[in-house]
């Protein structure tokens, strides 16, 4: 169970080494280009290189790469939908140049048209991306908070959509505030393994690949997406102790996303609290 943060890509994905090293992060997350944009420049041959170099200095574990926040498979109009296919297509295009685990990206709305009516139009894209740019990094779907037409707040949904295209580069990142705001409460040792069983039944355990590590400023159920620091919001230190003594957990990489207790994003306090956790728990 490595211990990783989202950093700042700034510069050049190279400089986001130091930057996840500094804070005693084990591996990281970037935006590949801003997620505000659909804009994306391929990553430099020579930015690549020192990156790879600054991989091996530092022995980190698998970065993982967020997909544009702009991304919607589920809706209907055509021009956002090929935007959004190429978009993702870039950032796979990244991660298989960076070598890594993958892109996570949010399944995003359907836009009022209900789930049932996106699921093939959704499949479809995905397998399209991955089609065209072959290589080992994975496609993973976040789980949702649950606001509104989102999808894939419930570990069925996910599954369904991860049944129909069919892949074997598509996986899941679980976040831990959007499952809890979704209902599943994975604070409890009985919720929880009740949520694990309904997710190896929906999805299958073996394609949960990442994990998004947030405390909860909203309650159980509210379908707010609202990040907070590790152990000051309603999930808890207790939570996240029942969380990572699972078993399910010990070998997937789990990724900060949370205001940071400087408000300046994922930082050092934040690490630290996880990997005492994990120490605690004897996950490590």
């Amino acid at each position: 169970m490595l211990i990783g943060a989202h950093v700042s890509a700034s510069g050049g994905v190279n400089k986001a080494v130091a930057r996840a090293e500094e804070i005693g992060a084990e591996c990281f997350q970037i935006f590949a280009s801003s997620p505000r944009m659909w804009s994306a420049k391929p990553i430099d041959d020579k930015v690549a290189e020192k990156y790879h170099a600054e991989i091996e200095r530092t022995g980190m574990g698998p970065t993982v790469l967020h997909g544009k926040y702009l991304v919607a498979l589920g809706s209907s109009d055509p021009e956002l939908l090929a935007k959004s296919e190429t978009a993702l297509q870039s950032d796979i295009a990244a991660a298989n140049k960076l070598g890594a685990l993958g892109v996570i990206f949010h399944p995003a709305s359907h836009r009022g048209q209900g789930f049932d009516a996106i699921v093939d139009q959704f499949a479809a894209s995905v397998r399209k991306i991955l089609d065209n740019e072959p290589g080992d990094s994975l496609l993973m779907l976040e789980t949702s908070a649950g606001a509104g037409d989102h999808i894939g707040s419930s570990f069925e949904e996910l599954g369904t959509l991860v049944k129909a295209i069919g892949h074997d580069r598509v996986a899941v990142c679980l976040d831990t505030q959007h499952v809890w705001a979704a209902g599943y409460n994975i604070a409890a040792i009985d919720t929880l393994n009740a949520a694990i069983d309904e997710f190896d039944k929906e999805i299958g355990i073996d394609l949960l690949k990442s994990v998004h590590a947030n405390d909860s400023m909203r309650e159980l159920g509210s379908s707010v997406d609202r990040h907070d620091n590790i152990g000051e919001g309603l999930i808890g230190t207790e939570g996240f102790q029942t969380i990572m003594s699972h078993n399910v957990f010990k070998d997937v990489p789990f990724y900060l996303e949370v205001p940071g207790t400087g408000k300046s994003g994922p930082d050092k306090p934040n690490v630290d609290r996880l990997k005492a956790i994990r120490s605690q728990v004897g996950a490590r």
